[in-house]
């Protein structure tokens, strides 16, 4: 009887391995294509072959004077990744958010920040 429970025992840590090697491929896998994608979106250099055609069609262009929450999440993330001491991810940031929504409120704001990212990544 012993030996039966220890085969399952080593049949579940076994299965359990399996199980956790598999998901953590599929998430591996899934970050690639998200980082892949954004690179793409970002600088337009990045085009790996096996990147599906999904994250390969450009991004929608948004209305000009709507999308109020995508304006704030961008000008967030940009004086975000400005506070992370990431200069040249800021103005990027900036860069697109000026860009879609060129009559922006945050288009003041964006302007300083941009001219404040270029200082700091000038003295690095």
């Amino acid at each position: 009887m012993f030996w039966l429970v220890l085969f399952g025992f080593v049949l579940a840590v076994g299965w359990l391995v399996w199980h956790s090697r598999r998901k953590l491929a599929v998430l591996r896998r899934a970050e690639d294509e998200r980082f892949a994608a954004f690179m793409l979106e970002t600088t337009g250099r990045a085009k790996p072959a096996d990147l599906p055609a999904a994250a390969l069609a450009p991004a929608p262009k948004a209305p000009a004077g709507g999308g109020l929450p995508q304006q704030k999440l961008l000008f967030e993330a940009a004086h975000k990744s400005g506070e992370a001491g990431e200069p040249a991810l800021a103005i990027q940031l900036y860069a697109r958010l000026l860009a879609r929504y060129p009559s922006t409120g945050f288009a003041a704001q964006a302007r300083a920040e941009v001219e404040a990212q270029k200082k700091k990544l000038s003295k690095s």
